[in-house]
């Protein structure tokens, strides 16, 4: 028990440092919902993070009004861990209903890319990026001030 407690410790910091502000994100390339791949890529401009079901629930409802390209036209991408549903569900029920939202859904189906961000259930982690590197971070845990939040981000 004490050699995992001091493995964790030795970690920590890395992990923390990952998160920097000023640091470059390291890249990566996920599937949406068509099995289209998406690389992070220097032109995103924010990055939502939902580690589970209720944020992703989150994103949902302040996007529903929403006309398709909202998301791309603030340079934004949107990132739901989905590790943890169940695969089948995923393949027959939630996937195929995530084909009719007007924005893209990035899925990180092993979570090894959302579990690079410090995002907490419940609650959608909103990453300011300039050129790749983050600049700023918030935790939204309502889809009012997320709304409010996508509504100020300036649309390029």
């Amino acid at each position: 028990m004490r050699y995992v407690a001091t493995l964790l410790l030795t970690l920590l910091p890395l992990m923390a440092q990952a998160l920097d502000s000023g640091e470059p994100l390291a890249p990566w390339t996920l599937l949406d919902q068509y099995d289209q791949p998406y690389s992070l890529d220097r032109e995103t401009r924010i990055l939502l993070v939902a580690r589970d079901m209720d944020g992703a629930k989150l994103v949902k409802a302040a996007l529903a009004d929403r006309p398709k390209g909202y998301l791309e036209a603030r340079d934004a991408v949107f990132v739901a861990d989905i590790q943890r549903m169940p695969s089948l569900i995923s393949k027959l029920f939630a996937i195929p209903a995530m084909r009719d939202y007007n924005y893209r859904v990035l899925l990180d189906r092993e979570g090894r890319v959302s579990s690079r961000y410090p995002a907490q259930e419940g609650k959608v982690l909103w990453l300011q990026l300039d050129h790749g590197k983050r600049v700023a971070q918030q935790t939204y845990e309502s889809a009012t001030g997320l709304k409010t939040a996508l509504e100020r981000a300036a649309v390029h």
